[in-house]
């Protein structure tokens, strides 16, 4: 059996910076790749918006994956596409399979990026006809960019995430018709740069409070009803309204693709539904570290890619036997917060902690204590769910803390 210093589990952009650091640290790896071709979903994503923190300039997903590509390839770093793994072991063993065969190898270290998949109708159980017509909006958005198909004609999306909030505008330039966004959240789940340029730019309506509560249609969908939501999410009996469509496009969030961990046995987060992870992104298994939306749903491509960057400096550090830390210090929240990453930390070093509200909040103060002592107090002007937040612990501050590091917000 092969054995390998680094495998990095993915090619989009956390897996592949990560790669690249790792070869600038001397690290041989293999990267592997499911998909005919590096770049993961940055190569449909056609629009600009890319690259402004990593690259100081406005680009388009394939340009930010080409230029990612571009610098593996210069480095010469080892990797194979159509190469799905379909048992990671404990042991860090790793089976994968691709058109040359079945393959087992054995690494000293893994890098999970593993992106996220789409929630399907299936998955939020819409009621109706089986009908064709109902899209994820990323599939809608991958026949359009990729495969130049147009899925329909008069369009209702589900959901204000991003992906579905751009598909807006790009299915309006296709010159479909989209006469609606539903979503079910009294706010929006997309960046308010996506909410401007995308809906309010072209004047299409976005309906809050509001969900899809059956699909109808005879072998293609030809209507959606639509219902209000009380504040506990439900339907309210009463406010129902109907609109003809051909099409549905759902944009109900991302779900970190995590079969290969759970089955390895690392320990998972229910909240963020990737690995637990330590501040040098290593999960329960040492060794094994993940990043990525394969870790969390990010917002900015340009954060998935520095995750690999820390990746890689920490496989660096693992792999050298550098500052080895017993010490777990739990990191824990109030209700106010959907997560925190990382939910261990030591004291040997300065800690990013990265986090998502539960709901929009104004002129609050996030304030961080350990025990009875509070340690870094924030006033917030604002705090959105659909914002990842980052902040930095100095290390004067993390020599202060004692058994446990806790995240509050204060009205």
């Amino acid at each position: 059996m092969r054995h390998v210093k680094c495998v990095v589990i993915g090619g989009g952009s956390a897996g592949l910076a990560a790669a690249i650091q790792l070869k600038k640290y001397n690290i041989d790896c293999l990267l592997l790749e499911k998909e005919d071709v590096l770049g993961g979903i940055l190569n449909q994503c056609i629009h600009n918006g890319f690259g402004l923190t990593r690259f100081k300039e406005e680009l388009t997903g394939p340009s930010y994956a080409e230029r990612l590509v571009s610098e593996f390839h210069d480095l010469g770093i080892e990797f194979e596409l159509d190469s799905t793994v379909i048992k990671l072991n404990s042991d860090k063993s790793i089976e994968y399979i691709n058109p040359k065969g079945v393959h087992k190898i054995q690494a000293e270290s893994i890098v999970l990026a593993l992106g996220a998949r789409e929630r399907t109708r299936g998955n939020i159980m819409i009621p109706g006809d089986r009908s064709v017509g109902v899209w994820t909006a990323g599939s809608a958005q991958k026949y359009l960019n990729i495969d130049g198909y147009c899925v329909g004609k008069r369009v209702f999306i589900l959901g204000s995430g991003d992906i579905g909030l751009i598909m807006a505008r790009r299915m309006t330039i296709a010159k479909a018709k989209v006469v609606g966004v539903a979503e079910i959240m009294p706010y929006s789940n997309g960046l308010t740069r996506n909410l401007v340029q995308c809906l309010y730019d072209y004047d299409i309506p976005l309906y809050l409070s509001t969900t899809i509560t059956r699909i109808n249609g005879n072998g293609r969908v030809q209507s959606i009803e639509l219902s209000r939501v009380d504040e506990n999410l439900k339907p309210i009996s009463g406010t129902e309204f109907n609109i003809e469509v051909d099409t549905v496009l759902l944009s109900v969030g991302l779900i970190p693709d995590n079969i290969i961990t759970e089955n390895a046995g690392i320990e998972m987060d229910p909240r963020t539904k990737g690995p637990k992870i330590n501040q040098y992104y290593e999960t329960s298994i040492p060794g094994i570290f993940a990043c990525g939306n394969g870790l969390h749903i990010h917002d900015v491509v340009d954060f998935v890619s520095e995750e690999g960057d820390m990746v890689a400096k920490s496989v660096e550090r693992y792999l050298n036997q550098l500052g080895k830390s017993d010490l777990s210090i739990p990191v824990n929240s109030d209700s106010n917060f959907i997560y925190v990453l990382p939910q261990t930390i030591d004291k040997s070093q300065a800690v990013k902690l990265k986090f998502r509200v539960k709901r929009p909040l104004k002129n609050v103060k996030l304030v961080i204590r350990t025990k009875d002592e509070i340690i870094m107090t924030l006033p917030k002007t604002q705090l959105l769910p659909a914002e990842l937040e980052m902040i930095t612990l100095p290390l004067p501050l993390i020599d202060k803390i004692q058994d446990e590091v806790r995240l509050e917000i204060i009205a």
